[in-house]
């Protein structure tokens, strides 16, 4: 729809992973980095972890097209299976026939270790790349740590590449898994990208898209970087509206008000109570240390509150009953004075 009005080839923000568009950031070359030393060396798990839309996949497709040619992958797309249904998507991908009994883990077991020690006599490497692996099971991820076991005297014959979400991190800082936490010789955590890098990001997609002029603001992108946190995913999103809400007002350039609106109409909630957010996750260990002094200065406020009274107290008695005026000693005439 806005593609002819700027003058681009296609739309620019797509969320389809177009290898056209991929765009490399620092962050993702040294997450790549980590995949492929975990892939050469002599390590049985591999972890990369990020939020979502952080860019995991993208990582991912690149580390598929630089993987030694001597690389054999099988691919788990579905980690939502139990250590036989686990065993049994391995061999499929490895195009393993499996003969014998289907309900035995030990059929799937002897058969690719027969594989495995196969191909590395032929000087193959093998390896098993799980993504959304935060859904594995408990069990599941003990199955996986047994398949580590398949070796020769020298080295490990199955190297497993473990992408997921921050919650995998804590998955496997569960004692259960603790075997599985310490055989992890590269790990990585995708961060998302810097104010700089998204800058870089958009002006990519758009050269790519075939624009010729800047088609939005510094403080439309300095926008948009804050309201995405970085998140290429949500950066798309985010732009492919803006972009449209320009060609909506027919205008030439993005704005932080187009901007904002599309952050209203994409993301549900409106700037301002997302910029608040983003201030509190900020300052939330600065928050944390000045309700710690609040909450000694509202402590010593009681005690000197009452320290005073007390002070009081004490001074009156000491003045004796001078100056006082006699109490009554019938106790209802008092009362009745006093209304």
């Amino acid at each position: 729809m806005y593609t002819q009005y700027f003058g681009l080839k296609e739309k620019p923000f797509s969320i389809a992973p177009d290898p056209r568009y991929l765009y490399m950031s620092a962050l993702h070359q040294e997450a790549l980095a980590h995949l492929l030393y975990g892939v050469g060396s002599d390590g049985c798990f591999i972890l990369l972890t990020g939020d979502v839309g952080a860019g995991k996949t993208t990582v991912c497709r690149c580390l598929l097209e630089q993987l030694p040619e001597n690389t054999d992958l099988a691919l788990i797309l579905n980690p939502k299976l139990n250590g036989m249904e686990l065993l049994a998507s391995i061999c499929d991908e490895l195009e393993i026939v499996v003969t014998g009994p289907k309900n035995s883990v030990k059929t799937y077991v002897d058969h690719l270790n027969r594989y495995l020690l196969a191909a590395h006599a032929r000087g193959r490497i093998t390896a098993l790349l799980i993504d959304e692996a935060q859904n594995l099971s408990v069990d599941t991820l003990e199955q996986l740590r047994l398949l580590t076991n398949l070796e020769t005297a020298r080295q490990k014959l199955l190297k497993i590449i473990l992408l997921g979400q921050p919650e995998l991190r804590e998955l496997l800082d569960h004692e259960e898994v603790s075997q599985i936490n310490q055989r992890i010789t590269s790990r990585y955590h995708l961060l998302p990208l810097a104010r700089q890098d998204v800058a870089a990001y958009v002006e990519h997609r758009l050269a790519v898209a075939g624009g010729r002029k800047r088609l939005f603001s510094e403080a439309a992108v300095k926008r948009v970087a804050e309201l995405s946190r970085g998140i290429p995913r949500l950066i798309n999103v985010l732009c492919d509206r803006a972009l449209l809400g320009a060609y909506v007002e027919e205008k030439e350039q993005v704005d932080p008000r187009i901007v904002n609106q599309a952050a209203r109409e994409v993301f549900g909630r409106s700037e301002k109570r997302e910029g608040f957010r983003s201030m509190l996750r900020g300052v939330s260990f600065n928050g944390l240390l000045l309700g710690l002094l609040l909450s000694i200065l509202a402590i010593l406020a009681v005690s000197l509150y009452y320290g005073h009274w007390e002070f009081v107290s004490r001074t009156d008695q000491g003045q004796g009953t001078q100056g006082l005026k006699e109490v009554p000693a019938d106790k209802n005439t008092f009362l009745d004075k006093e209304r």
